[in-house]
C-alpha cells in the first residue's frame, strides 16, 4: 500500500454524516488536525429527517444555528400521535413547555443538511475527502493506528493516534471487531417514500412529526413535512409482517398499508408519490464497547435504537460532541487508551438507555401514554424532556419507576452507571 505523503493528523474520522461532521468541527475548533474520509459524494440520500429540539445546543456550539435559521427547512414545534382508528391526540407543543428558541427545531432533507454539516466542518478547518472508501482500520496489536482506504482508485494508508468510526449502519470498525449486535425486541423494517401535496396542519403543528398507528397496532407510519410541499412517509413494522408473503414490490405493500390506516390515508388523499420507494430492515443495532485503545465509535456506528422518536441525529450529534472533547483531552494528556477515550460512555449510554425505555413503552400494545399522563400528571415534564432529547441527566429518569409498573423495561438501572443496552 502507498502511504499518504507529507500529512500528519491527530484524528481520522471515518464517515462525514452528522456524527462525523460534529466530531470533526469540534476537534478543529480545539485546533486539532482532522481528516474525514467519506465514501460517498455529497449531497446524497439519507433517511432520518426529523430532529429533536435538544440538538439546538450542539448546533449553537458548531456555528450551525444561523445557517439553519436561513434555510427553508420546516420548523418543528410539536410531535403528535394518531391512534389506530385515526383519532389525533393533542400535540405536544414544545414552545408552550419552554419559551426558548431551543424548543423549536427543524425537519431536514438529509441530502442538504448533511452537506451543510460537512461543509461547516471544512469551514472550521477540518480536511474532508469524499469518495474515499475505508476498507479496514489498521492496528498495532490492540491499538488502532490508522486506516486503509481507496481514494480515486488508489490504495492509501492514513495514520493518526485516534480513529473514529462514524460510518453509520456500515459500522466498519464494530463489524471488523465483531462487537455489534441486534435487539430481538426491536427487530423492525421500514418501507418509505416521498409524497407531494399531502395535507398539513396549519400554525404551530404545520411542521410536526406525526406518528400514526396502523390497525391492530401491527406497526406505525411516520409523517415528516419537508420543503417544497413534500412529506417523508414511511411504515415501520416487523419484517415478517412487511416482507413475508407480500410479493416483490415494496411500494405495493406500502400502498396497501396506507389504504387501510385511516390516520395516514386521509392525509394523502390529494398527494402523489414522487421518486422511488426505499426499504430498510433490522436497523436496531448496538455495539458492546464505545471505545478502545486509539478508537471511538459514534452515531449509528455505535448504535441505533429505533426511528419512532427521531433520536438518531440527536444521538449522532451528542456522541460526536462528547467524543471530540474527550479525544482532545486525551491527546493533550498523551493518553488515548480505551479507558480515557471511552470516559464519556457512561453518561452517553445512560441517555440512550432512557430513550430505549421510552421506545419499549411505545411498542407495548397495552400501554397508553394518555392514560399514564392522567394517572401520573407529575411526570408530564419528564415525558416532554424525553421527547425533546434532554436525556443526559439524572432527573429525567425518575419517570421510569412509574413506567416500569406498566411496561417491562429493558433496564431498571437508568442512572449514570454503565448501562447495558444489548
Amino acid at each position: 500500500m502507498k502511504n499518504q505523503p507529507n500529512k500528519s493528523y491527530d484524528c481520522i474520522i471515518m464517515g462525514g454524516g452528522p456524527a462525523g461532521a460534529t466530531c470533526a468541527t469540534i476537534l478543529a475548533q480545539h485546533g486539532r488536525r482532522v481528516l474525514v474520509l467519506e465514501k460517498t459524494q455529497f449531497p446524497r440520500h439519507h433517511i432520518g429527517e426529523s430532529l429533536m429540539p435538544h440538538t439546538y445546543w450542539t448546533f449553537e456550539r458548531l456555528g450551525m444555528l444561523e445557517k439553519l435559521e436561513a434555510s427553508d427547512f420546516p420548523r418543528k414545534q410539536s410531535v403528535q400521535f394518531v391512534n389506530a382508528t385515526g383519532a389525533d391526540s393533542q400535540p405536544f407543543y414544545f414552545p408552550r413547555w419552554r419559551n426558548h428558541p431551543s424548543s423549536t427545531t427543524w425537519q431536514v432533507p438529509r441530502d442538504q443538511f448533511d452537506k451543510m454539516m460537512l461543509d461547516n466542518a471544512r469551514e472550521h478547518g477540518a480536511e474532508a475527502i469524499e469518495g474515499a472508501k475505508v476498507n479496514r482500520v489498521l492496528f498495532d496489536g490492540t491499538r488502532a493506528v490508522g486506516v486503509a482506504a481507496t481514494v480515486e482508485g488508489q490504495s492509501k494508508e492514513f495514520f493518526a493516534p485516534v480513529v473514529v468510526d462514524a460510518t453509520g449502519e456500515s459500522a466498519i470498525l464494530s463489524r471488523q471487531l465483531r462487537i455489534r449486535h441486534g435487539d430481538p425486541k426491536l427487530k423492525n423494517g421500514a418501507i418509505y417514500g416521498y409524497f407531494k401535496g399531502a395535507t398539513r396542519d396549519e400554525g404551530e403543528n404545520s411542521g410536526a412529526t406525526i406518528i400514526i398507528h396502523m390497525p391492530d397496532r401491527e406497526g406505525w407510519f411516520w409523517y415528516i413535512p419537508l420543503p417544497n410541499d413534500i412529506a417523508s412517509i414511511g411504515v415501520v413494522a416487523p419484517p415478517a409482517f412487511l416482507f413475508t408473503g407480500r410479493g416483490d414490490d415494496p411500494q405495493e405493500t406500502m400502498l396497501e398499508e396506507l389504504a387501510r390506516t385511516p390516520g395516514i390515508a386521509r392525509r394523502l388523499e390529494s398527494a402523489t408519490q414522487i421518486g422511488k420507494t426505499f426499504v430498510t430492515s433490522d436497523f436496531s443495532q448496538m455495539s458492546s464497547s464505545i471505545a478502545g485503545d486509539g478508537w471511538v465509535l459514534i452515531g449509528d456506528a455505535f448504535g441505533f435504537l429505533d426511528p419512532v422518536y427521531s433520536s438518531g441525529v440527536m444521538l449522532a450529534l451528542k456522541s460526536g460532541e462528547y467524543a471530540a472533547d474527550t479525544i482532545h483531552a486525551g491527546l493533550t494528556d498523551g493518553d488515548v487508551s480505551g479507558g480515557r477515550l471511552g470516559s464519556f460512555g457512561d453518561t452517553f449510554i445512560a441517555g440512550m438507555a432512557s430513550l430505549k425505555n421510552l421506545v419499549y413503552t411505545f411498542y407495548d400494545r397495552e400501554f397508553s401514554f394518555g392514560d399514564f399522563a392522567k394517572a401520573h400528571p407529575q411526570y408530564k415534564d419528564h415525558l416532554i424532556r424525553l421527547l425533546i432529547g434532554d436525556v443526559f441527566n439524572d432527573e429525567v429518569n425518575e419517570i421510569f419507576d412509574a413506567l416500569g409498573k406498566y411496561v417491562e423495561l429493558p433496564s431498571n438501572n437508568t442512572s449514570k452507571k454503565k448501562t447495558a443496552l444489548i
